[in-house]
């Protein structure tokens, strides 16, 4: 794709992105401070306020703040930018301002009744444990604004579309689809906050289907991390090809990945339930399937995000077999903030696999393997490249120079080192036999709790690692938009893609026919299975509040 240069020359027309970008640091900052308490909690290291009523609430607050508002609000960010550099400018300002209010106001609102202490229901809010009606209201809200926000990246499309026949831009293609995705996503996380939730929190109804709710979450649980991953891979293909100075290995390729990610991300939830009662072997099966289908996209992303690569670090000079890579800029913050979290994620891929088995998945349900396992995959791959993201965007939207530049290099190889210090620790402790959601593991110094108790030690000593991490990040930040040298805003260039482009859009622009076969295979994916649900003897259960 041809290169874009953002044409504006001052930061007063991305004052809606600064304001995302705003919230989703904000509370990140948050987040991070409730990990750090966790981390060591979980190794039995004594620390102001420790107490199982404190750590349920942090639990709470870091997987709502971090994998619900972080990424909501960078992302929404991040597409408002992408819709002003490729396509000539978000389709309304004033709507996109009303989902921003409405998000902001839905997370105020949850994020308050977290740290009441009435809503401490974790990440996954799993009934029948019962958080205050304002957490699920807030949530509610907080969705409802991203729908304006999709609304509005849908219609910069559609007005861009009507002027233009040629293919639409690769970064505004795969933001289009990450938006696609969320609205597929969030119809089920909807059926179960306002069918279900509201409803039995606001005492109109005395009981709760826990397994259903349990279905309609993971409906949108595990795309959600598609949600995360997307825009992701929008910064790997449309940006990084262009810091390393090479091209684009494939465009057609890139654009398969996003529609195969339409098209597979949503049928996949059952490979979280296979130890849930009431859905049958048979569906259980079903989704397997499509969840090793899912993986290939990622597969080719490797394949051509690499290629890109090296293309780079040749045309940059790079001889022999492996010479390119040492041709690689790895003092910007941001191309190192992404190969770290492409290492990451590549290993973080093989747990996956495992997750996604039947028979292995049981060995490991429940333990410490399955947060290791997001932390590497999601928790690296997806943060990392958005805080070497962070660095690129904010030059580009406020027309300051990067503080701190040591900082900045040096914060993502702690992400990294920290990351690997908690996730392997927790990978191997999970095998073990460690509990996931534990206040304490020292099970009274039981043998197998001292077993593990040294590497137990290595993942709090990650998360302190992680902490740090995360303060260079802040202050990076912090010192830009505040002190930051004032030098007009930097030129936004996307890179070209070493084949030719055709002329005309092709099939992989049809997203509105990928979209449509999309909601054909949620139907064909949960309406039987869910049906059986509804007609099974069902009892229910009351609301259950232990803090």
């Amino acid at each position: 794709m041809s290169s874009l240069v953002d044409k504006s020359q001052d930061s007063s027309g991305n004052r809606l992105e600064i304001a995302h970008f705003a919230v989703a640091i904000s509370a990140f900052g948050l987040g991070a401070v409730m990990a750090v308490m966790q981390a060591l909690s979980r190794a039995d290291i004594d620390v102001v306020f420790r107490s199982p009523k404190v750590y349920y609430l942090s639990m709470t607050a870091h997987g709502v703040l971090m994998a619900l508002v972080f990424t909501t609000f960078f992302i929404m960010g991040f597409g408002l930018f992408v819709a002003r550099t490729t396509v000539g400018g978000v389709a309304s300002e004033r709507w996109a301002w009303a989902g921003f209010w409405v998000a902001l106001g839905g997370t105020l609102i949850t994020t308050l009744a977290i740290l009441s202490g009435t809503s401490t229901v974790l990440y996954t809010f799993y009934p029948p444990l019962m958080a205050h009606p304002a957490f699920y209201i807030g949530a509610a809200l907080l969705v409802i604004g991203s729908w304006i926000w999709g609304g509005v990246m849908i219609a910069s499309w559609r007005r861009w579309k009507r002027s233009n026949s040629s293919p639409l831009p690769l970064a505004m293609h795969g933001m289009v689809a990450a938006v696609i995705i969320w609205f597929l996503a969030t119809s089920g996380l909807a059926m179960e906050v306002l069918g279900q939730l509201i409803p039995w929190s606001l005492g109109w109804v005395d009981t709760i289907d826990p397994v259903l709710a349990r279905t309609f979450f993971w409906w949108f649980g595990h795309p959600l991390t598609y949600f995360w991953l997307l825009p992701a891979y929008v910064l790997w293909y449309a940006v990084l090809p262009e810091i390393v100075g090479g091209r684009l290995f494939s465009d057609r390729l890139a654009r398969a990945v996003f529609v195969m990610f339409i098209l597979f991300s949503t049928p996949v939830g059952f490979h979280h339930q296979f130890t849930d009662p009431g859905i049958s072997s048979i569906w259980k099966l079903v989704h397997t399937v499509t969840t090793y289908a899912i993986l290939f996209p990622s597969m080719v992303t490797a394949f051509t995000v690499i290629a890109s690569l090296e293309v780079g670090g040749r045309l940059r000079g790079g001889t022999g077999v492996f010479g390119w890579i040492k041709k690689l800029p790895w003092r910007d913050p941001f191309f190192l903030s992404v190969a770290l979290a492409m290492l990451s994620f590549t290993v973080g891929g093989f747990g996956g696999a495992i997750n996604a088995a039947y028979a292995m998945n049981a060995m490991v349900h429940n333990t410490f393997w399955i947060p290791a396992h997001f932390h590497v995959t999601v928790g690296t791959a997806v943060t990392l490249t958005f805080m070497g993201a962070s660095y690129w965007l904010l030059p580009r939207v406020t027309g300051r120079e990067l503080a701190l530049p040591r900082v900045a290099f040096a914060q993502p190889l702690l992400w990294f080192v920290g990351m690997m210090m908690f996730s392997i620790s927790g990978h191997i402790t999970g095998l073990m036999g460690q509990p996931r959601r534990v206040y304490s593991s020292d099970y009274f110094g039981s043998e197998a709790a001292e077993a593990w108790r040294w590497l137990t030690l290595m993942s709090a000593s990650g998360g302190v690692v992680l902490f740090v991490s995360s303060l260079c990040f802040i202050a990076v930040l912090g010192t830009t938009f505040f002190c930051g040298s004032k030098v007009g805003m930097v030129p936004t260039r996307f890179a070209r893609s070493l084949e030719p482009l055709p002329e005309t859009a092709g099939g992989f622009d049809r997203l509105g026919l990928w979209t449509a076969i999309a909601v054909i295979l949620i139907v064909l994916a949960y309406a039987y299975p869910i049906w059986q649900l509804l007609t099974l003897e069902r009892f229910g259960s009351p609301g259950f509040s232990p803090f």
